[in-house]
């Protein structure tokens, strides 16, 4: 998955998705850095919110990288995803703190879901899913959220459990389901989620390398197997899938150079691959990977990830702490 040359301009992806990697494009102050982007995420107006592990836990950018203005300093135990609706509201996990936010745009806490510092009793340790002996309710170490089209809250508890939550659009618990294993219905790491205009539920079954897709209440349709360790999934209005993928350089004891690293991959509602970048060859080279942990796609088409370079999910001496943990392609 080289990427090519377009008179002097890098290009990456195949087909009707080819995008540009515009390298330097978020203009972070001097002396600031972001330690790591774990999230990132659009709002109404096109505005960038960075959502990571300095001291300035979301940074905000417009859509031509100028900076903003940040806030949620000191609110957060370890920022870990992003996602914001349509109409502006602003859901970040802190899964340390085993609970969700509710945020404006300006930083204005609303609500919280969950009791921080309070998880539930899955049996787990050190935050290794292997651990795991039972499914717990909400939450243990979650790890991102979305909103369905019709409002509910689809929640994976990944790192502490093995479940999705299904909250109503009030923030009042329904259901959940999910139990360690790699069958189906069954989880090694629930990681990241999306759900597509017919109330499909997409979700990221990191360590067994699979999507698994389920209806509303938790009933299996199928699996998509054709990801490489899927950290999270975005799917835009027209139910195209994108999807950030760690591969296996990345967060294992024993790194598997002779598969594929991080990449991005983009497929449509059937499961067929549309187009594919990155591999994890070069990971300082602009549209190549080190560990992609989250991809949003904006109104106009623009893919922006975010990757875990500074934490251990990326082995010694791969990377080191200059290199890109926020990037943006330009669709073309």
């Amino acid at each position: 998955m080289s990427n090519e040359q377009d008179g002097g301009t890098t290009v990456v992806g195949q087909g009707e998705f080819r995008y540009e990697p515009l390298p330097g494009w978020d203009q972070l102050p001097e002396g600031w850095n972001y330690g790591e982007v774990v999230g990132a995420a659009t709002d109404s107006s096109g505005n960038l919110y960075a959502f990571n592990r300095s001291e300035h836990p979301v940074i905000v950018y417009s859509s031509d990288g100028s900076f903003l203005g940040s806030w949620g300093e000191g609110q957060f135990q370890r920022p870990h995803g992003i996602w914001i609706t349509g109409d502006d509201v602003i859901w970040l996990t802190d899964d340390h703190g085993h609970v969700i936010h509710r945020y404006t745009t300006d930083g204005q806490r609303e609500q919280t879901l969950g009791t921080a510092g309070i998880c539930s009793d899955t049996g787990v340790v050190d935050m290794n899913y292997l651990t795991i002996t039972q499914p717990g309710g909400p939450f243990n170490l979650p790890t991102n959220l979305t909103v369905a089209p019709d409002g509910r809250l689809f929640i994976t508890d990944g790192y502490g459990n093995c479940r999705i939550h299904r909250f109503s659009p009030e923030g009042e618990y329904e259901i959940s389901w999910g139990s360690p294993g790699d069958g189906d219905g069954e989880f090694h790491l629930p990681h990241g989620i999306d759900v597509s205009s017919d109330g499909t539920v997409f979700a990221c079954d990191r360590e067994n390398s699979r999507l698994q897709l389920f209806d509303a209440d938790g009933g299996f349709i199928e699996s998509w197997t054709d990801v490489a360790r899927p950290c999270e999934v975005f799917i835009d209005s027209d139910d195209v899938v994108y999807v950030a993928e760690l591969g296996w350089h990345a967060g294992l004891s024993d790194q598997r150079f002779d598969q594929t690293g991080g990449r991005v991959s983009i497929f449509n509602r059937s499961g067929e691959l549309l187009s594919r970048f990155g591999g994890g060859a070069n990971p300082y080279q602009p549209g190549d990977f080190a560990a992609p942990h989250d991809i949003w796609v904006d109104g106009n088409g623009d893919i922006y990830t975010s990757e875990v370079i500074a934490s251990a999910a990326v082995p010694k001496g791969l990377v080191e702490a200059d290199c890109p943990t926020l990037q943006k392609f330009r669709r073309l």
